[in-house]
């Protein structure tokens, strides 16, 4: 904060891997106390950002696996949306929305009303293909069924490169998708 952040935000696999039957299963073979964990890490969250200056912003992305175009989890958000959304002291979040692995949006019935925004991630950095421009509106338009527009943002489901191998897409494609998500956000919310 002294040298200037006022946006910071984690990168979060553990979320995911709450929602994902398949994660949760092996960790029950290993032995894992999954009692009440939601909770602890809800309570480890909030007290890191209790000391936070007011004029930060904290937000968080919920990472499903990103390392050259594959990934490790898959499972809606309803086993932990009502934790995640409205336990935490996140100013945002960033959920991945790119694909039916993902679910649907009706866990975002959780986010509470105000300030807090969901940064619903439909456009995939996994391929390079490019999405139609109706069918983002299309999935923005069912996501704000269970939160308001006003609380709901654009962009890629994740970076570009998680790690130095990257993704399976060329640079141009990345920058076709970034340019997309503007035109898009430009559309919806004017901005």
């Amino acid at each position: 904060y002294d040298a200037g952040c006022r946006y910071l935000q984690f990168d979060d696999t553990v979320w995911a891997y709450l929602c994902s039957q398949d994660e949760l299963k092996k960790a029950r073979e290993r032995g894992d106390n999954l009692d009440g964990l939601q909770q602890i890490y809800a309570r480890v969250i909030n007290y890191a950002l209790a000391e936070r200056p007011a004029d930060m912003t904290i937000t968080t992305h919920v990472c499903r696996g990103n390392f050259r175009s594959t990934w490790i989890s898959s499972g809606g958000y309803e086993p932990v949306a009502e934790t995640l959304l409205g336990g935490t002291n996140y100013d945002g979040y960033f959920l991945e929305y790119d694909s039916e692995r993902a679910g649907g949006f009706e866990p975002l019935r959780y986010l509470p009303k105000g300030n807090k925004v969901v940064v619903v991630g439909v456009i995939t950095s996994k391929s390079g293909a490019l999405e139609k421009k109706d069918d983002i509106k299309r999935r923005l338009e069912e996501a704000s069924k269970f939160a308001p527009l006003d609380q709901l943002a654009l962009s890629p489901q994740c970076g570009f490169a998680s790690t130095e191998e990257g993704n399976v897409l060329t640079e141009e494609e990345q920058w076709a998708k970034l340019r997309l998500a503007v035109e898009v956000a430009q559309d919806v919310w004017g901005k």
